[in-house]
């Protein structure tokens, strides 16, 4: 599912509930049917944030063993896992660097690292491709896509109208708190008589908000 809106929408706060980062004021927020402060399934979910927070004398390792270590993950399995992922995100050959000589690009994978470890059934994701060159992106889109063929159920913000025509099966707009649209990308694309999702969007958001759409 793409969640997408523009700037002010809901989409953090809505990931931040989902996460129990935040509680609801009313309302509950319920994840694979259990209460989203239900410790027990947190081991379930891969949660990428939008900006990663390194502490910057540590090595990627470091962290793949901290991440393992809170999921109780067994050795052998994490440094298999973590040796696939690195590699599989160029990250292999800086694994011994300090996370401050990383680039911006190389932080975002080394975030995708860290959400992929513990092999999660649902994966939610802000804004993804943030900070990534083109060949970063082209890396974490064919990966998204091989997890989707597995079956993982992936939530992703993203101002990147384009990788979410590529990726979503299912469209969430939000706008100023309001569900605006929630369905299959080609559904809005009828409604709106749009060629794109992009257009689609604007149309939408620029129609309730009397012709101007946000920025």
């Amino acid at each position: 599912m793409g969640l997408i809106g523009a700037n002010g929408a809901g989409k953090s706060t809505t990931i931040r509930l989902l996460m129990d980062f935040i509680r609801p004021d009313t309302g509950t927020i319920r994840v694979f049917g259990r209460p989203a402060s239900d410790l027990s399934q947190r081991n379930l979910i891969g949660y990428l944030p939008e900006t990663a927070s390194f502490p910057a004398n540590l090595t990627i390792l470091d962290l793949v063993r901290f991440t393992a270590a809170t999921c109780g993950m067994a050795s052998t399995i994490w440094k298999e896992r973590s040796e696939s992922l690195l590699n599989r995100l160029g990250l292999w050959e800086a694994r011994h660097k300090r996370l401050r000589a990383y680039s911006k690009g190389m932080q975002q994978r080394a975030n995708f690292v860290l959400a992929l470890l513990n092999d999660p059934q649902l994966l939610i994701l802000d804004e993804p491709m943030s900070g990534l060159d083109p060949i970063g992106r082209g890396q974490i889109i064919d990966l998204i896509q091989q997890l989707k063929q597995q079956g993982k159920t992936i939530l992703f913000c993203s101002h990147i109208l384009d990788d979410v025509d590529r990726l979503a099966d299912q469209l969430l707009i939000l706008h100023k708190g309001i569900v605006l649209f929630t369905g299959p990308p080609r559904d809005l694309l009828a409604q709106q008589q749009a060629d794109t999702i992009e257009t689609a969007f604007l149309q939408l958001v620029g129609s309730v908000e009397g012709g101007h759409h946000a920025a």
